[in-house]
């Protein structure tokens, strides 16, 4: 059995066991810089063509979603809702309806803790130039963080907000939900062996040459160490840490995990990890239990089903989810 790692983001390592059923330079593989993070794909099938052309749709995949999700380009369909949708209703297209109205869910279960409405004081910093709001912007900008604001017109499709100054970002949830979507599109075309990577949010179809994906979650402070390997087949998970975008000024650390009750970083973990059947959940509920913190993000973590999960909290201390933890 051959065996090496393969770093994919800065806090997970995928480390592949090779079994003898399909040589590892079968697998096509295609990797790009896309919505802010680092692409991966691997593929396999009988048809080395049809394994090439969907790694091909996992990039394309990831450029559409970008082009309407992306709040950094003023074409995409999230900048128009920023722009508009305190003036007036925005009608858009069912995918972003849909990924808005489950992200709404979303800050329903957490009660609030999820909550795309963060960009109202998020677009405030600017973590590659270490520029934050003081707190006099942060008080002012502070009341249109609440989901509440965000209001769906299921007839219309279209998004508006209740009160001014509120802007959404989908940074949360759309990179999962784009890995879902090339899943799903992998099983459209009868592929049955792939892994799609979108910075911290990655899901498996399958396994890799009958043998488990092993999934090795770095240690957020030490990128030398792996804090746990997990085997995975036909599973998504998602790693959100504090070490992603940040800057430190006088020995406090701002990163782009904003709590939406402080408008300030959420300090109390560096990193939590969060397995599940698709990516979409996997992603927004490593944000969600972030913000919550150990005790409550815990708590929501043993009270979904088919939802594990490994909490990294301020000490450094590791917590796991009930169906991970294991007995003498």
């Amino acid at each position: 059995m051959n065996r090496f790692s393969l770093e994919v983001i800065s806090f997970v390592v995928i480390v592949f066991l090779f079994g003898n059923v399909v040589a590892a330079n079968e697998w096509v593989t295609r990797e790009a810089s896309i919505m802010g993070t680092t692409i991966h794909a691997e593929v396999w099938h009988e048809d080395r063509k049809l394994a090439e052309q969907m790694a091909e749709q996992v990039l394309q995949i990831m450029e559409q979603v970008n082009a309407s999700m992306s709040p950094y380009l003023e074409t995409s369909e999230l900048s128009k809702i920023n722009r508009e949708a305190s003036i007036v209703p925005v009608k858009v297209s069912a995918e972003l309806f849909g990924l808005i109205a489950d992200s709404l869910e979303y800050s329903r279960l957490t009660e609030g803790a999820f909550d795309i409405t963060y960009a109202s004081v998020g677009y405030l910093y600017d973590y590659r130039n270490a520029v934050r709001p003081d707190s006099a912007q942060i008080q002012a900008k502070l009341p249109g963080i609440n989901f509440t604001h965000v209001k769906l017109n299921r007839t219309a499709n279209s998004v508006g907000f209740s009160v001014p100054g509120v802007r959404i970002d989908l940074g949360g949830i759309a990179k999962g939900y784009a890995v879902d979507l090339a899943i799903d599109r992998a099983r459209e075309l009868g592929i049955k062996n792939i892994l799609v990577s979108a910075g911290g949010d990655t899901r498996i179809l399958g396994d890799r040459n009958g043998r488990p994906w092993i999934i090795g979650v770095r240690h957020p402070v030490d990128r030398n160490r792996v804090i746990a390997k997990i085997p995975l087949v036909n599973e998504a998970i998602s790693t959100s840490g504090d070490y992603e975008r940040y800057f430190d000024e006088d020995g406090v650390r701002y990163h782009h995990i904003i709590d939406p009750k402080t408008g300030d970083s959420a300090r109390s973990v560096h990193s939590v990890t969060i397995i599940g059947p698709v990516a979409t959940d996997t992603d927004a509920l490593s944000t969600s239990v972030f913000v919550l913190g150990p005790k409550k993000g815990m708590e929501l973590l043993n009270s979904l089903a088919r939802i594990e999960g490994i909490i990294v909290d301020a000490d450094g201390n590791l917590l796991y989810s009930n169906g991970l933890q294991t007995t003498e």
